[in-house]
Order: C-alpha cells, then sequence, then structure tokens
C-alpha cells in the first residue's frame, strides 16, 4: 500500500492506526481488522445481527467434530500431508479435509519431496478471519506439550 500511494512505510502505519481509533469511536459502525500483516475493513461485531438479517446467509452447519480435529492437527503441524494427520487421528481423514478445502479454512502449500509426492496442506487467512487470530502465533498453547516441558 505503502508505495501505491508513495509514502513510507513508517507513515502508513500511522495513518492505519488513527484511521483504526476513528473508527474505533461509538458512532462508527466498521473496524480495522489485521491478520497476517493484512488489514480489512469490517463491520464491527455488535453488529453483526444486523447484518446477518440484511444478508440472510444461507444457514452454514457447524463444523464436524472430524473436521474440527482436523483442522487443529494441520494448524499446529503444518505443512502437514493427509498420511501424517491419519496417522495422528488413527481414522481417515479424507471428508474432513474435503470440507476444510471447501470452506477455505485450509489450502495445498505445496508437496512433499518423497515417493508419490504427497500433498501438504496448511491453514488460510479465512482460518485466521474465522477463528479471530491476527496470524498463526496467536494460537494457544497445546497442554499437551506444556505437561511434556513440565515433567523434563
Amino acid at each position: 500500500m505503502a508505495s501505491i500511494v508513495d509514502i513510507d512505510l513508517k507513515e502508513l502505519k500511522g495513518i492505519i492506526k488513527d484511521l483504526s481509533l476513528d473508527y474505533e469511536k461509538d458512532n462508527r459502525g466498521l473496524v480495522l481488522v489485521e491478520y497476517n500483516n493484512k488489514i480489512q475493513l469490517a463491520t464491527k461485531p455488535e453488529y453483526s445481527t444486523y447484518i446477518k438479517k440484511i444478508l440472510k446467509p444461507e444457514s452454514k452447519q457447524n463444523l464436524s467434530q472430524a473436521a474440527i480435529e482436523t483442522l487443529a492437527i494441520i494448524a499446529y503441524k503444518q505443512p502437514i500431508t493427509k498420511v501424517e494427520i491419519d496417522e495422528i487421528r488413527g481414522v481417515r481423514s479424507d471428508r474432513a479435509i474435503s470440507t476444510l478445502l471447501e470452506r477455505g479454512l485450509i489450502k495445498e502449500s505445496g508437496r512433499l519431496d518423497t515417493t508419490g509426492r504427497p500433498i501438504l496442506y496448511c491453514t488460510t487467512d479465512e482460518f485466521l478471519k474465522y477463528f479471530g487470530f491476527k496470524n498463526i502465533n496467536e494460537l494457544p498453547e497445546l497442554i499437551e506439550l506444556k505437561l511434556e516441558n513440565e515433567e523434563e
């Protein structure tokens, strides 16, 4: 953005901060949301019920338990192959992966340089927006890892 409007990055960050503070005022219905070093203009969460009434979105089904498990594994272990996901879950994950791809929460991020060249999966910006994270580093620490560290 800075190069497009021909200003330096520091000045752009100041403008974005000022704009964000302006949008935080009570009489404003918008907010700037940051994720993965990107900025998006969005409706304030407290107005979501009104927006839903206006847009009348299709009723979205919640993610299945299998899809949630698969998504968590991908989020914490990315990039990861389907075989690795299946090994961790102990069951096949084809359908869960297909659902997550359709919803844009995960994407193919290349192929592993090994026999068969399996597809690698990782999370998307849509995943970050869906869960309200600015970047993947905001994922909560796994309890399992905490316990292992405490035992050492």
